[in-house]
C-alpha cells in the first residue's frame, strides 16, 4: 500500500493516485463529506509541499479558497484533524500560520475500499514492496480467515489491520499477542526477535494509526520477544 512520500522516479503517478483515491472516495460519499474531501484537495493543489510534506497556509485565505467564513474553516480543519488526515504540527503564533501534514498512509488507508471502483491497474499500483530476507528468515504466507473481533482493543485493531491489509496481517500481526498495558504504551510479544524487527521497521506506524483511532490515549507501542 502507498504509504511514502510521493518524491522521486515515480512522483508524479503516486501523486495523481492519492488524489484519484480521494477523488472517487467521495464521489461514493454523502454531499457533506464530499464537500469536506474537496476542500481538503484544493488545500492539496494549490499549497501543499509534497517534498516536505508541509501545508502552510492562514485561516483567512483557506476562507477565501473556499469562499466560506471563518468560522467553517475552522470546523472543517478541525474535522480533518479529528479523522486523522491532517496532522497539525506546528501551531499557530503571532506572525506565523500553522503547518499541517498530511498522514497519506492513513488517507489510501481509509479510501481503500473503493479502489476497485478506479480499476485494477491501480490496485496493482498500490502493493506493499517485498521485503527480501535471508533464506533461514522466509515466513510462509498463509492467508488468515476473516476475523470477527473480541469486543478487546487488540481484537478490534487486528480486524481493522485485516481490512486493509490482509497479507500483512496473515504473516505477521496475527502472531502478535497483547501483553499487560503499561499506562499509554500498547504491549506486544513477538514469537521471535526477527518478528519483532519486522514489525518495528515496517509495520509499527500503520499500527500505531489503528490503536490511536481506536484509543487516542494510546502514546506508543511497545513490542517484546515471547520468553
Amino acid at each position: 500500500m502507498l504509504v511514502t512520500k510521493p518524491v522521486g522516479r515515480d512522483a508524479a503517478t503516486k501523486k495523481y493516485d492519492i488524489l484519484s483515491a480521494l477523488s472517487a472516495f467521495a464521489l461514493s460519499q454523502d454531499k457533506h463529506s464530499q464537500r469536506r474531501i474537496l476542500r481538503l484537495m484544493s488545500l492539496i493543489t494549490t499549497r501543499y509541499n509534497w517534498q516536505r510534506n508541509e501545508l502552510t497556509m492562514g485561516q483567512e485565505d483557506i476562507a477565501r479558497l473556499w469562499c466560506v467564513d471563518l468560522r467553517t474553516v475552522k470546523r472543517e480543519m478541525a474535522q480533518l484533524r479529528t479523522i486523522g488526515w491532517l496532522v497539525e504540527t506546528r501551531g499557530a503564533a503571532r506572525g506565523r500560520v500553522a503547518c499541517h501534514a498530511l498522514d497519506l498512509g492513513l488517507i489510501m488507508a481509509d479510501t481503500q475500499g473503493i479502489w476497485t471502483n478506479i480499476g485494477p491497474d491501480f490496485i496493482e499500483r498500490q502493493k506493499l514492496p517485498v521485503h527480501t530476507t535471508e533464506a533461514s528468515n522466509v515466513v510462509p504466507f498463509n492467508a488468515a480467515a476473516k476475523l470477527s473481533s473480541d469486543g478487546s482493543l487488540w481484537g478490534d485493531a487486528q480486524q481493522a489491520f485485516q481490512a486493509q491489509d490482509n497479507a500483512a496481517y496473515s504473516a505477521w500481526i496475527s502472531r502478535l499477542v497483547t501483553s499487560e498495558r503499561e499506562g499509554g504504551t500498547f504491549c506486544l510479544l513477538a514469537p521471535s526477535r526477527f518478528y519483532k524487527t519486522y514489525v518495528e521497521t515496517h509495520l509499527s506506524d500503520r499500527l500505531m494509526r489503528i490503536l490511536r483511532r481506536l484509543d487516542p490515549s494510546i502514546a506508543a507501542i511497545r513490542i517484546d520477544i515471547e520468553r
